[in-house]
């Protein structure tokens, strides 16, 4: 147990089933950390679990109470941080670790890694840290979508559901949430480039100038035009514009780019920690609906994200086959990435029978500028789930929880409570 200012910690680790459905198999390792106020350690509190965004984050490191939306949660929550199987402390998926592994093996590996996996963990670790006791969820992003399948599998551990930007489409495909993508980057594209005019010209200076020479990162990796735009990721977030225009305001030395800017381009791209999350596509793959790379088939037929059109586009989240092949951390994922991408044979992540027919109360904030997760399909779901109350806002962007302070997570918990 360790005691920080306002809060009192106690890390877990549990070993559970690689494959749930043959629990005598290999074993990996899930990290939790539980976190409650001193003043509140000794009490019988419910619990809340958080599930990250991602795929492929681990859960938040607490520090001080009063800097993160858990200073809400812990008024009345025993909270638990999830580091979900194979980010953080869980048993770790990185470059180093699948080392040895062919893209068969790889690609059968990492078919255990999505919402389905994630939700029997935490159904392992309920009964071993309440028994039978009922949790809540929160769930941030893709925590959404790991709390729908929760939903769909195991209604019957859950007390109440929170969610943060991460309604997803039910019956969306990978096509389906891209082609609604597609539009709302270029839209946080043209609100970038008004907000800073200038930047116009200094993003085509970059990209020229990649094209031009080959400029290498602090690893080694060459910087090129696609990796450059993908910066465009951090544009769905409260101060994602201000990220990429103060990084501009440093990238040159001279007639070179900087050091400083290289070397903060190679960690914003560079995947070390989180190669699941540029497997993302297969978090929307179903029985007999390959995803096929359906952000690069789709890029190709958009003129305005031309590598050569002015202003130059960033893209978003989306990922892309050339990542596999000019970034080193994902290099020995890219064979098992092209399988996946093929693959139809997916077991269903969400019943729609089971939640139309929802009991559990489910509060969700739905961001109607989101550039990640599509207003217009969380609703759609929203409306196809039993007991859930949506909040729709625009004032805050992807990020809105922890930029509100736990505002919105409180708001949430009122609509659970009945208080709004």
């Amino acid at each position: 147990m360790i005691r920080i200012p306002g809060l009192v910690l106690d890390d877990h680790t549990f070993d559970v089933p690689l494959d749930h459905a043959n629990p005598d198999g290999p074993t990996i390792s899930v990290f939790a950390r539980s976190v409650v106020s001193p003043d509140r350690a000794g009490d019988d509190l419910p619990w809340l679990i958080f599930f990250q965004g991602g795929p492929g984050a681990k859960s938040p490191r607490p520090s001080s109470p009063d800097e993160r939306w858990y200073r809400q949660a812990l008024k009345d929550h025993r909270l638990l941080l999830l580091d979900q199987r194979g980010t953080g402390r869980s048993t770790p998926l990185s470059a180093r670790t699948v080392a040895g592994l062919s893209s068969e093996q790889l690609a059968d590996y990492l078919r255990f890694f999505r919402a389905d996996s994630i939700v029997r963990d935490a159904e392992v670790i309920r009964r071993r840290l309440l028994g039978d006791g009922r949790w809540s969820t929160l769930g941030q992003s893709y925590g959404g979508f790991v709390t729908l399948t929760y939903l769909s599998l195991f209604p019957e551990a859950l007390r109440a559901c929170y969610i943060t930007g991460g309604l997803p489409g039910l019956t969306a495909s990978a096509d389906d949430v891209y082609a609604r993508t597609y539009p709302r980057v270029s839209a946080k594209n043209a609100a970038y480039y008004a907000r800073y005019p200038s930047d116009v010209a200094a993003v085509r200076r970059v990209a020229d100038h990649l094209a031009a020479d080959d400029v290498r990162l602090p690893d080694g990796d060459r910087l090129t035009v696609d990796r450059f735009r993908f910066l465009g990721n951090a544009f769905g977030m409260g101060d994602g514009y201000e990220r990429v225009h103060w990084l501009l305001d440093d990238a040159w030395h001279g007639d070179s780019l900087s050091d400083l800017f290289r070397h903060e381009v190679m960690t914003r791209t560079g995947f070390v920690d989180s190669p699941l999350f540029a497997l993302q596509e297969y978090c929307y793959a179903a029985p007999g609906r390959p995803t096929r790379w359906a952000a690069d088939r789709q890029i190709r037929t958009r003129p305005e994200f031309a590598a050569t059109a002015t202003p130059l586009l960033f893209t978003g989240e989306m990922m892309y086959p050339w990542m596999f092949r000019d970034i080193a951390a994902l290099r020995p994922f890219a064979g098992a990435a092209d399988i996946l991408a093929a693959a139809e044979d997916w077991p269903s992540l969400y019943d729609p029978t089971r939640l139309a027919s929802n009991e559990v109360p489910v509060a969700a904030a739905v961001y109607f500028d989101d550039m990640y997760v599509d207003a217009g399909l969380s609703l759609d779901t929203a409306a196809q789930v039993g007991n859930v109350r949506t909040w729709v806002t625009n004032e805050y962007e992807h990020d809105g929880n922890v930029a509100s302070n736990g505002k919105v997570l409180a708001r949430l918990m009122d609509m659970v409570a009945g208080r709004i």
